[in-house]
Formats: C-alpha cells, structure tokens, sequence
C-alpha cells in the first residue's frame, strides 16, 4: 500500500493535510489542537478520527438533499491515515463559507448586539445570548487567506460567486442540511447551535458539499440538559482546552503552551462523547470499520 510519504502534499494546515491522488484527493485529518488560531505542541489522541468518522457519517445522511465529495474511507487511504483519512473528489471550490444560525452567539450574537442585524438579516428585538431564532439564517462569510473570515450578506455573496441563482441555492441546501441535523441531534440530546459548510461544483458543474461536515470543529453541539439562553453554554468541542489556555495567561501568540495530560484526557473524552452520541455507536466501530488503531502518540 502507498504511503503517505508517497504522495505529493497539496497543503497542509493546522490540522488538515491534503494530497494529490490525481483525479482525486486525499484528505488527512491530524490529532492536532490549536486555539487563538494557534496549534497547541500538544495533540489530541483520536481528534483526527472523530472529526472524520463524524464527517463520513453525516455525508451518509445527507446525501439525499445534496451531492457529497465522498468516495471512501478505506480504498486509497494508507494505513497510517487510517481512520483519519478520506478519498474524495475533487471539486472547484467556491470562494464563501456558507454559515447558517439557528441560535444567536458567538460572532453573531456579537453583531447583534452592535446592529440589531447579523449578515443584513434584521433580527427580533430583545433577544438574549444563545436564544434560538424564530427560523435559521443564513450568514455567509469570506474565506480569508489572511487573518480572519468577514461576514457578509447574501448580495456580497452572490457577487464573490458570480451566479445569483447558484447563490440562492447555496443557501436553501444549506438552511435544508442545518435543519436535518439539527433535528437527529435534537433526538440524541444535543443543541445544533450553528454550523459552516465549504461547497464546491463537480465536474459537471453541480453543487457539491465538501470538506469536514457537522463536526464539533466545524459546529457549535451544545448538550440539551444543560441548555439555559441568556449565556454561554457547555459545548462539545475545544471548548476544555481553549478554556484552560486563555486561564494559563498566555498571550495568544505563537508559540502556544503545551497541553497539560488532564485537559488531553477531558478533551479526548468530550470529542469522543460527541461522536458516540451523534452516530449512536462506540467509537471502538469506527476504528475497527476503516481498520484504524486508536491514536496515542502526536501527529
């Protein structure tokens, strides 16, 4: 079998590294952790798999509303990727996050409170943070290659991708594909306050849903029994470890600290939790399906 070595690197990111299969891609998710926008020197043993797994199963779900990239799990992924791994097609990317809100905060609730308005979509009066909307919204923002994404509104939008009507369907696919797994996780006790999507168009010019799909990287899981508006909640991902780095008085900037073994451990657990909760089944099925070993080394 090919080994990663093997394979001419595209890119590779804070967590993600990208290779070349020619007509395809291999996607890698790494056990690496960064907050402020920093990667920690510390991993996350089983981070890479979770945030795969998950992906993998939610493709499997939501294939109905909207084509995927997906292709497999197991044929062309070598056996150090196993589990982290995914062959995919390649797509032409479009240059906007699609980015729908069904609960006001984080960057949001932020707008909110300045402008009564989040992306130009005016919003009730009174809301308190973390309050669910009367209806989801779609809020969309620039793909930075420098610093930090900008939100905008569905017109910016429509400019940066050059075909209105491509626009308009972005956002009904992707409002349709927050609605979907907003309501499976209501059933496993879990809040979907917001998520993001990166979409493509395939060779045949379609649209196309890519990269890392309602992973608690790409997704604020709030648990439901300990929901309350009016302030942050718990959440089901870095939250452990972005909580501990801002308390160590570190000055975001590189390099970040390293991880103490107690927030690893919490932050495994918390990623793991989300996995088991969502697809209902152990982890343990995931590794054994894609023929992974759990990972406890750095990566």
């Amino acid at each position: 079998m090919t080994a990663l070595s093997d394979l001419p690197l595209l890119t590779s990111g804070k967590v993600r590294e990208i290779y070349d299969l020619d007509d395809r891609l291999l996607l890698v998710v790494s056990d690496r952790i960064s907050t402020y926008d920093v990667v920690h020197p510390t991993p996350i043993p089983d981070k890479g798999a979770v945030l795969t797994g998950l992906t993998a199963f939610w493709l499997e779900q939501t294939k109905q509303i909207v084509p995927n990239h997906f292709i497999s799990v197991t044929d062309g992924v070598p056996e150090e990727a196993r589990g982290r791994g995914m062959v995919v097609k390649k797509l032409k990317m479009l240059p906007v996050e699609a980015i729908v809100r069904g609960y006001i905060t984080g960057s949001g609730w932020k707008d909110y409170q300045a402008t009564g308005k989040v992306s130009g979509i005016q919003l009730p009066s009174g809301l308190k943070e973390s309050e669910q909307l009367p209806e989801p919204i779609f809020t969309p923002s620039t793909k930075a290659d420098v610093g930090h994404d900008e939100t905008i509104d569905l017109n910016r939008a429509g400019e940066l991708i050059g075909d209105g009507q491509l626009t308009e369907k972005l956002r009904q696919v992707s409002v349709e594909l927050y609605k979907f797994a907003a309501a499976h996780a209501k059933q496993r006790g879990i809040i979907l306050a917001d998520t993001k999507f990166e979409f493509g168009l395939d060779a045949d010019g379609a649209l196309t849903l890519g990269d890392e799909v309602f992973t608690p990287d790409s997704s604020r899981f709030w648990p439901a029994d300990d929901y309350a508006p009016g302030r942050g909640q718990a959440s089901f991902d870095k939250q452990i470890t972005r909580d501990w780095a801002t308390s160590t008085g570190w000055d975001k900037q590189p390099p970040a600290p390293a991880i103490p073994d107690d927030v690893v451990a919490k932050t495994r657990a918390k990623y793991i939790e989300a996995y088991e909760r969502i697809t209902g089944e152990p982890f343990s099925a995931w590794l054994e399906r894609t023929g992974a070993q759990p990972n406890t080394g750095a990566s």
